[in-house]
């Protein structure tokens, strides 16, 4: 079968397609013809070497596939081959069949393609995990999301909205923010051209954000800490502008509120009925119509390079699925 690898650490153009064995199902465990996968930002992180999950190289990155199961290894009773399921992965997905574990895998709904699969389980389940579980989001709650037009960004609008939320999107263009306020936001915040603090205390009367949900990190982190509301949560959920910041800790005194991290893939191991619960509200909540996986670039598994550059150059919207069903 044909996989991407990682064979030393780099960047995206390091990476190399080879020819490997099919892997074998153990106990517990599936195996899935691969029809797509979804590029995720934290793969370009992986194969530096910078993420903090560093695999054994050579490797296949890879967050989450959708696709067929083709064998079941022994004990496996919740699925059998040829249903079509979609699952997240500690890393792995880039080739045309991967093992995964039974309980990673997910169901898909009938009207749902694999693209839109490959696009569902990590954007959507940290999104949700992180807003509801992390965050405690309420209906009369203000949501300041930045990065809104990126993958996460965009599944947290849809989220914040279906949950009654008033939210607020900042992404860097007009175009950017008219996908955002087509999937749900109220007001839009040009960064580049607009001053985030101030435009969220004139959006919200001067009191500012009760959650802000935040991948991007650096400079939008730190104006973050200066507009969000008293007892307000700040979710860590990345570092996408490159720069790690740090929160000064008598603003989060002064106006009694939390900085949380959001981690989703640990999840899947130390509390893995909390992602199971929270799969199941969106996966019914997809079927209802509320969420609308938006995939800007869909391509062949050979230009996973482009994919990934796509990532890191910010050209895209929403997500960056490799289909291997073409």
């Amino acid at each position: 079968m044909k996989a991407v690898l990682c064979k030393e650490w780099g960047t995206a153009d390091s990476l190399v397609i080879e020819d490997i064995a099919v892997p074998e199902p153990g106990r517990g465990e599936v195996r899935i013809r691969v029809h797509a996968a979804g590029l995720n930002f934290a793969d370009t992180l992986m194969i530096q070497g910078l993420y903090q999950v560093q695999p054994t190289r050579p490797f296949s990155p890879g967050y989450e596939v959708a696709g067929i199961v083709d064998a079941c290894g022994a004990d496996v009773s919740s699925v059998r081959a040829g249903d079509r399921v979609m699952a997240p992965l500690p890393f792995g997905g880039y080739a045309e069949y991967v093992v995964a574990e039974e309980k990673r895998l997910f169901r898909m709904p009938e009207a749902m393609s694999f693209v839109e699969g490959a696009a569902f389980t990590v954007a959507y389940g940290t999104s949700n995990v992180g807003l509801r579980h992390r965050g405690q989001l309420r209906a009369d709650e203000v949501l300041l999301v930045h990065g809104a037009a990126g993958g996460v960004g965009l599944a947290a609008v849809e989220i914040g909205h279906h949950l009654g939320a008033l939210v607020i999107a900042t992404a860097g263009s007009a175009e950017k923010l008219e996908l955002a306020a087509t999937h749900g936001a109220d007001h839009g915040i040009n960064y580049r051209a607009e001053d985030i603090r101030e435009r969220v205390k004139a959006l919200t009367d001067g009191q500012g954000a009760d959650v802000i949900y935040d991948p991007v990190g650096g400079d939008v982190f730190d104006a973050s800490l200066r507009c969000i509301n008293w007892e307000g949560r700040l979710l860590i959920v990345g570092f996408a502008e490159g720069r790690i910041p740090s929160a000064a800790a008598n603003y989060l005194l002064v106006k009694n509120c939390a900085a949380v991290g959001v981690f989703w893939g640990p999840y899947m191991d130390r509390e893995p009925q909390t992602v199971r619960d929270s799969m199941h509200e969106l996966i019914d909540w997809y079927q209802d119509g509320a969420l609308k996986p938006h995939v800007s670039h869909v391509l062949p598994l050979e230009q996973v390079t482009e994919g990934l550059q796509l990532l890191l150059s910010r050209q895209s919207m929403g997500r960056v699925v490799l289909q291997l069903d073409q």
